[in-house]
């Protein structure tokens, strides 16, 4: 089978239970994640991967912002960079695990990752209320310190555990290597783009782009690079196996399907946590709308292949 002849093109956006919290336990939990995934091209589709990068860009931007204390020839380095740091080797990791069950299997594509910018707008209003913690913990003094010799910082309470950098989280309105991304899907390529969201960047009237510390929610990330790589699905997979709603009531439900207006139905009622469904949901919408037969799908990783036949997973659809 080849990748020109597959069923359906999919996007696949990993959470963070397929990444590990350090470089050997990521290397284990994406030996399993590979697997999964193979099945999926097995069943005849062509796939593309974006992941999470939550514990990894910290861990980057913590290890350069405390070293520079310490070490003058270290110097902190910025959200944008760390981003491109996390892309790279979680890529890295997640090429060898793919490429080793590729071959296990005996099929014949390539595996890259790209680096991958994702355009935001300046005039976005997440610009205006920075909300999406980053890095170390500081006391308030030490807040206020670091809020004085940077005016650019902004650093706020953060669920009463001490005080921490907040930075905006923008929508993103484009990817910047999708030329990159569809001639490789199109020359039987397996794509890793989009890592922890892409690296936010700003578009520059000369066409250069900036980058700007900033974090790009993942799935809405996904959402954007399903829909410019124009794939059939977008699949979200978490730690369940479906969406529910009265989450961990006695009249707990668990969907199967459901549609557009049922999910910003269910939003609206507040049955998904801001912090963990809520997004995956609201992605699966966006992709859903963006174009004619599109379809999202909410899944646990280790049965993602079983959603095809309908035995896994929780699929949006338009009506």
């Amino acid at each position: 089978m080849s990748y020109k002849n597959a069923l359906h093109r999919i996007v696949i956006a990993l959470g963070g239970n397929a990444l590990g919290n350090n470089p050997i336990e990521q290397q284990e939990k994406v030996a399993i994640a590979s697997k999964a995934l193979v099945n999926l091209i097995s069943q005849g589709n062509e796939i593309v991967i974006s992941h999470g990068n939550g514990p990894q860009v910290g861990m980057i931007n913590l290890a350069f912002e405390e070293a520079s204390k310490t070490n003058e020839k270290v110097v902190p380095i910025e959200l944008p960079e760390c981003t491109a740091m996390s892309q790279g080797y979680i890529g890295y990791h997640l090429q060898k695990a793919i490429k080793k069950e590729l071959f296990l299997q005996g099929m014949p594509w390539h595996v890259a990752s790209v680096v991958t910018q994702v355009e935001v707008s300046k005039e976005d209003e997440a610009f205006k209320n920075p909300r999406k913690p980053i890095g170390s913990y500081y006391t308030k003094e030490e807040a206020d310190k670091l809020m004085q010799e940077n005016k650019d910082l902004v650093i706020k309470e953060d669920a009463g555990r001490g005080y921490r950098r907040m930075v905006p989280s923008p929508k993103p309105v484009d990817i910047v290597e999708k030329e990159s991304i569809v001639n490789m899907l199109d020359n039987e390529f397996i794509v890793i783009a989009c890592g922890g969201g892409g690296i936010p960047v700003i578009k520059e009237q000369s066409g250069d782009y900036v980058g700007t510390p900033a974090v790009i929610d993942k799935d809405y990330a996904s959402a954007k690079l399903a829909e410019t790589v124009d794939a059939d699905y977008l699949f979200i997979l978490t730690a369940v196996d479906r969406v529910s709603i009265n989450w961990g009531k006695p009249n707990q439900q668990d969907i199967d399907t459901m549609s557009v207006e049922e999910a910003e139905r269910y939003c609206e009622e507040g049955h998904f946590a801001p912090g963990s469904m809520l997004p995956k949901v609201r992605a699966a919408i966006e992709f859903v709308k963006s174009g004619t037969g599109r379809k999202a799908v909410i899944a646990s990783l280790e049965n993602a292949h079983l959603v095809m036949d309908g035995k896994s997973g929780t699929i949006i659809t338009s009506n």
